[in-house]
């Protein structure tokens, strides 16, 4: 095939040249388009309902493209004299050359190494809730050949280099189990009724959704409310509950504590005041 563009095309001006290059990379553009719709096809038939298909396909996606682009560059480089003798020139004479270009592309190599570990060992997957810290954290969106693209809940997405997100603790709320323990605070006065606060906590907690417990069901009385300690202006209480998705987590706690506040003061309980010593 490419004999049969240079038949038409003359390689030995610098016009032969470029038109030549762009006809071999729209030649392996179509080829890789071509090349991942039969495969992605293929692999959607062998993982149609794994959340670890949608990983590996989008990963294959950015591989394809990124390779034949590669592929089609060192065929042009190969194929055509006059690159071929300064390619020649460059690689067997320029040693420092070749080692400031490999240093440049550490962090690149890094990152698609780093990227090939993520897809294979599987450590989060595109749909994915994880948490790197206060302010990383959201949804996997992509996963890419240099970087991992998360959605947060602010509908913004955080773009971290694969070397980095390979490296941090990433906690994973969904990778096998999608139940996370949500933990509750609550603040009463100290001479709150501990067994009314108990009471109300657990019926608010069963009437919200996506509440479960260790059976899977919504009972008021597998809904576990703890008294962490007792001050002078107040008592805290924990309520422990599990929900079957983590996405809903901080929805939850809110709609929860703004139900539980109504009774309290439908109900009389005895709120927290804060206490505050005077020193002379």
């Amino acid at each position: 095939m490419l004999e049969f563009i240079k038949s038409y095309i003359d390689v030995t001006t610098a016009e032969g040249i470029l038109w030549y290059s762009l006809t071999v990379l729209f030649i392996f553009w179509a080829l890789s388009r071509m090349f991942r719709f039969i495969l992605i096809v293929y692999l959607e038939r062998k993982q149609r309902k794994k959340r670890f298909g949608v990983t590996t396909l989008k990963f294959i996606k950015n591989s394809i493209r990124f390779s034949f682009i590669i592929v089609g560059i060192c065929i042009i480089i190969f194929t055509v004299p006059m690159l071929r003798e300064q390619a020649g020139l460059i690689f067997s004479g320029a040693g420092i050359l070749a080692a400031i270009i490999g240093f440049a592309a550490q962090s690149a190599i890094s990152n698609l190494i780093a990227g090939l570990f993520i897809v294979i060992f599987k450590p989060f997957r595109v749909g994915d809730y994880i948490k790197l810290d206060d302010q990383r954290i959201g949804i996997v969106d992509d996963i890419t050949l240099r970087h991992t693209v998360i959605n947060n809940f602010e509908n913004k997405r955080l773009i971290i280099p694969n070397s980095v997100i390979s490296t941090e603790s990433v906690l994973n709320h969904t990778i096998d189990d999608s139940k996370v323990l949500s933990f509750n605070n609550f603040y009463v006065g100290i001479h709150a009724d501990i067994d009314q606060v108990r009471q109300i906590i657990q019926e608010e907690a069963s009437h919200l959704e996506n509440v479960i417990d260790d059976k899977h069901t919504a009972d008021v009385n597998t809904i576990e409310v703890r008294v962490i300690e007792a001050r002078d202006g107040y008592i805290h209480l924990r309520a422990y509950i599990w929900l079957n998705e983590p996405f809903t987590e901080f929805k939850t706690k809110c709609t929860l504590r703004e139900a539980v506040h109504k009774r309290f003061q439908k109900e009389d309980v005895a709120m927290s005041i804060p206490m505050h010593k005077i020193v002379e």
